[in-house]
């Protein structure tokens, strides 16, 4: 009976590497085979759908910011680098970049909606609905009477869901929340049309929303005893509220002329 004789260790080598050449050949020409059709015409990005939201942003503006910045076809075009392009443009809060086979890109945008201005008056930036600060043209706001809101950095989100609460309580009163700041300090200050001032204080929302909702509730019944119009008021206080009315002077026991009317 005849039995099979080994494989020469040599005869294996040469198999071996035979069969890494072979493969490493199909792999390179699979390689260029797949470069030279990813270079192809066919491949090279030539529209960009864009849909959502419009309001501030137009094809041509969209094409100036955003096409300058995109590089590559449709399979080698970097879409986080895309989606941050598009994100760069004014107005633009969000964007999804998608492929659509074979050349084209999808992007759906949200645009900020501008709540309130966020800062000192003459250098403010811009709030969205979300709490976020953002920068774009003043000049594109379509409402003309959105409110001040200012505080830390940071804390735009807290202030925007605290004017939120407040707002409505004014209104009951028939006054605009028209400014809303949180100090360093932790403390709230508020302006009504007409330029009332309204300290108050320090405290969470739900402590100051208590404080402004007692103010609403009391006002009217003592601004008219005396027949005067509001000028500012300080809530600071743990059973009550001061109020400075127009046309009402006070003084400080103490003073030299009020010493000299006690004598």
């Amino acid at each position: 009976m005849n039995q099979a004789l080994p494989v020469p260790l040599d005869v294996k080598l040469m198999n071996t590497t035979s069969l890494v050449l072979v493969l490493a050949f199909a792999g390179m020409l699979v390689t260029l085979g797949v470069s030279w059709l990813l270079q192809q015409n066919l491949f090279r990005l030539s529209a960009i759908r864009v849909g959502g939201d419009l309001s501030h942003n137009n094809a041509v503006t969209l094409r100036a910011n955003v096409v300058p910045k995109l590089t590559g076809n449709f399979f080698t075009t970097d879409l986080p680098r895309a989606q941050a392009a598009f994100e760069s443009v004014p107005w633009v809060r969000r964007a999804v970049v998608q492929r659509e086979f074979p050349n084209r890109l999808r992007v759906l945008l949200q645009e900020h909606e501008a709540v309130a201005f966020w800062g000192h008056e003459g250098d403010a930036r811009l709030v969205n609905s979300y709490g976020e600060v953002f920068e774009a043209n003043q000049g594109d706001v379509e409402s003309d009477d959105l409110p001040l809101l200012n505080g830390p950095s940071g804390q735009s989100a807290p202030v925007l869901q605290a004017y939120r609460r407040l707002a409505p309580v004014f209104e009951k009163i028939d006054m605009r929340l028209t400014r809303l700041e949180l100090t360093t300090r932790g403390s709230w200050r508020a302006r009504l049309d007409g330029g009332i001032v309204v300290e108050l204080g320090l405290g969470s929302q739900d402590e100051i929303f208590s404080r402004a909702e007692r103010f609403a509730a009391t006002l009217t019944q003592v601004s008219s005893k005396f027949g005067r119009n509001l000028e500012s008021a300080d809530l600071r206080y743990s059973n009550g509220y001061a109020l400075k009315l127009r046309g009402v002077t006070t003084t400080v026991l103490g003073d030299k002329e009020d010493r000299k009317a006690t004598r």
